[in-house]
């Protein structure tokens, strides 16, 4: 790109301290629009220099920020929530621009980010320990819980504000500080909330938000000043985390991939888990870590189910973002577009039948959009690649299956354990489901609903920790035990007493 060219886009500095500030060396990186494929603005490379400093203001911060008032804490998370209501188009559109996912869309879900604002500043205040009985009567033993100090929020691309607030809304709750890093895919919108957030009166260091490429997040996990790590990722990079944090003995919760399994009894409503299969999946483009993308049907409604869904993947209507027509968009990296089509090819080769989709699309307009076509997939192995790992994309396999049994130890065997839907009229059975699915969710009858009061996170390598709900205030606080001796006698280790 010539200088003259990137004199015309839109540039963005981190946020640090209360304003913006731009890369100590001043390097900048594009910010690509995947409908078109182009650069559309240039952001702050951070280095390890840059970060170091957001993780002081944090630091410098800290120190005055827990000692305010809870209440007061929880009322600028109120403020903050109704700053986005306010906010909430122009977050979705800087969400759509960089990710491609509808506008519609990414527009509620700004719209949904201050219910759990406003859900964990109403947790502020009732944060509390406990007093705990002691044999010795003259001892008064109580736990208070106190903030850990800097967070680290390392974010993906595919929902930056919202899953970030999942971790910023209770860690400053909590009265901790926070440095967010976002994907440098989708930078702006989380930069956008940093600036509400001064503007509605949170402190200088509390808000802190770094953008640059790698070497920035890894600068941020690594560094010896931040208390906690938060990461919604996927599964090698939360290892890695996971490591780096061990080695200084920091918290982490990871939020971490997925392949879920959506389930469908011979007893369900077709209609129903048609649509809950095909919002499992296609919607964002398959871009979310609780994509269904495995379905397994009972075989007496395997074909019909097949053909249904297989005929309404061919009629998804694929295109710009922006346009309220659309139904899905672009893939967000050109990376991530080469392995959705990677998967597939590989799905080909290892016995795999594509019964639609399966393809880049060609969007008119937009000859260097990042298009795959929603893409159905039968006849594969269980063990096959594309049955084991995420994707990531509008990629979906289909699997029959004949028993209860038999359908609970296809949908374990795999490594991941992050969400699953059943769909079945048996009370009963829907319950022995719930209970013997190893994910951290199970949704009956419905599929990809959350609430702030509602745990979320995965099993086996689908994370650790949990996000929402009153479990999540605690994934941000120690506990710190006191002990009060309230006999006026000497307690002499060295005089025995009766």
């Amino acid at each position: 790109m010539s200088v003259a060219d990137a004199r015309t886009l839109e540039e963005f500095d981190f946020y640090v301290d209360g304003g913006p500030r731009a890369a100590s060396s001043g390097e900048r990186f594009d910010s690509i629009d995947p409908t078109t494929g182009e650069a559309w603005a240039r952001i702050a490379a951070a280095d390890a220099a840059d970060v170091d400093d957001c993780v002081r203001s944090a630091r410098e911060a800290f120190r005055s920020w827990r000692q305010v008032p809870a209440s007061e804490r929880g009322l600028l998370l109120f403020r903050l929530a109704d700053a986005i209501d306010e906010n909430a188009d122009r977050i979705g559109a800087l969400e759509t621009r960089e990710n491609g996912k509808l506008l519609r869309e990414m527009v509620v879900q700004a719209g949904l980010v201050p219910k759990w604002l406003r859900y964990f500043g109403g947790q502020a205040d009732k944060i509390e320990g406990t007093t705990i009985p002691l044999d010795r009567q003259s001892i008064v033993n109580y736990t208070v819980r106190e903030p850990l100090g800097v967070v680290g929020v390392v974010m993906p691309w595919n929902s930056p504000v919202f899953l970030s607030m999942m971790a910023v809304a209770p860690a400053l709750a909590a009265g901790n500080t926070v440095v967010v890093k976002p994907s440098e895919v989708t930078p702006t919108s989380m930069l956008e909330v940093a600036r509400l957030a001064t503007e509605v009166g949170f402190p200088p260091g509390v808000f802190n938000v770094v953008t640059g490429l790698g070497p920035a997040g890894e600068a941020l996990v690594r560094h010896p000043d931040v208390a906690k790590i938060s990461l919604t990722g996927g599964i090698e990079t939360g290892r890695a985390i996971g490591v780096a944090a061990a080695e200084r003995f920091a918290k982490v919760t990871l939020e971490l991939g997925g392949k879920s399994a959506n389930i469908v009894f011979e007893d369900a409503d077709v209609d129903a888990a048609e649509a809950g299969v095909l919002a499992g999946i296609f919607a964002a483009a398959g871009q979310t870590c609780v994509a269904g993308s495995r379905a397994f049907v009972h075989e007496s409604l395997y074909d019909e189910l097949l053909e249904r869904v297989a005929a309404r993947a061919r009629t998804i209507r694929i295109g710009d973002p922006m346009e309220p027509e659309t139904e899905v968009g672009p893939i967000a990296t050109p990376a991530q577009l080469d392995k959705v089509s990677s998967f597939v090819e590989r799905a080909r080769g290892e016995g795999g039948e594509v019964v639609a989709g399966g393809r880049h699309a060609e969007v008119e307009g937009l000859p260097n959009g990042l298009f795959y076509e929603p893409t159905v997939v039968r006849n594969l192995d269980h063990g096959a690649h594309l049955a084991q790992n995420e994707v990531f994309g509008p990629v979906l396999t289909v699997f029959p299956f004949r028993t209860e049994e038999e359908v609970v130890a296809l949908a374990n065997a795999t490594r991941y354990g992050l969400a699953a839907g059943v769909w079945t009229r048996d009370v009963s059975r829907a319950h022995r489901m719930a209970r013997e699915l190893e994910a951290g969710t199970v949704w009956i009858n419905m599929y990809r609903a959350m609430a702030p009061q509602s745990p979320f996170g995965g099993y086996k390598d689908s994370g650790i920790g949990r996000q929402n709900g009153s479990e999540a205030i605690l994934e941000y606080v120690q506990t710190k035990s006191v002990w009060v001796e309230l006999s006026a006698e000497a307690q002499d280790p060295f005089i025995l007493r009766s």
